[in-house]
């Protein structure tokens, strides 16, 4: 049986933008972000809220559904994030 590797924060921060990078100009709910990214939902919103602050994403209200849009900001540092990975993966590192 092999050890569980667990993800960092920045881990689930970008696994989250990722989500949101993919629901484009619409926006996605909570809802779907916690099953894609695989979290809880009080987890998503703790996490986006942060996100929110940084920047890095908006959200806004629809209905009974609350809507969140990766940012200019955001698509900026998840293209960096990207990168970073790609060294760390190639470098045989986990972060």
């Amino acid at each position: 049986m092999s050890k569980q590797q667990y993800r960092s924060e920045m881990g689930i921060m970008g696994d989250i933008l990722d989500v949101t990078m993919d629901g484009g100009q619409s926006g996605v709910i909570v809802s779907a972000i916690s099953r894609k990214a695989n979290l809880s939902h009080y987890a998503v919103l703790d996490k986006c809220e942060k996100l929110i602050n940084a920047g890095l994403m908006q959200s806004e209200r629809r209905d009974r559904n609350r809507l969140f849009r990766i940012t200019g900001k955001g698509l900026d540092f998840i293209q960096e994030f990207q990168k970073f990975q790609n060294l760390i993966e190639s470098m045989n590192l986990r972060y």
